[in-house]
């Protein structure tokens, strides 16, 4: 063999094992890419069932909140009645007084 075919050879040796790997390199980044692309997916999907956990909270408390005023004003709303009744009935009470004074002498 002379020094050129060994040189050639040399060389083609030399690119078949940068040609491997720059495959494996590649073969490396995909795996790479993939695993990074799960734990993506992974943590997208913890975010939504967070999210998911959090608007129920949200709407639980809100749900509480608005049974609380509504009790609130429900019993406020009864409070007032009963005092306007108990003045209208104080009232009634003083008109019949008043009628039986002026009609009876």
């Amino acid at each position: 063999m002379d020094v050129s075919s060994r040189v050639l050879s040399e060389l083609a040796s030399r690119e078949a094992a940068l040609d491997a790997q720059i495959e494996a390199a590649r073969e490396e980044a995909r795996r790479a890419v993939d695993a990074a692309e799960q734990e993506a997916a992974r943590i997208l999907q913890g975010a939504q069932a967070q999210v998911q956990a959090m608007q129920a909270a949200h709407e639980q408390a809100l749900t509480a909140e608005t049974s609380r005023i509504r009790d609130e004003a429900r019993a406020q709303a009864e409070a007032e009645s009963l005092s306007t009744r108990q003045k209208a009935s104080g009232r009634v009470q003083q008109a019949a007084e008043h009628i039986l004074r002026a009609v009876l002498p």
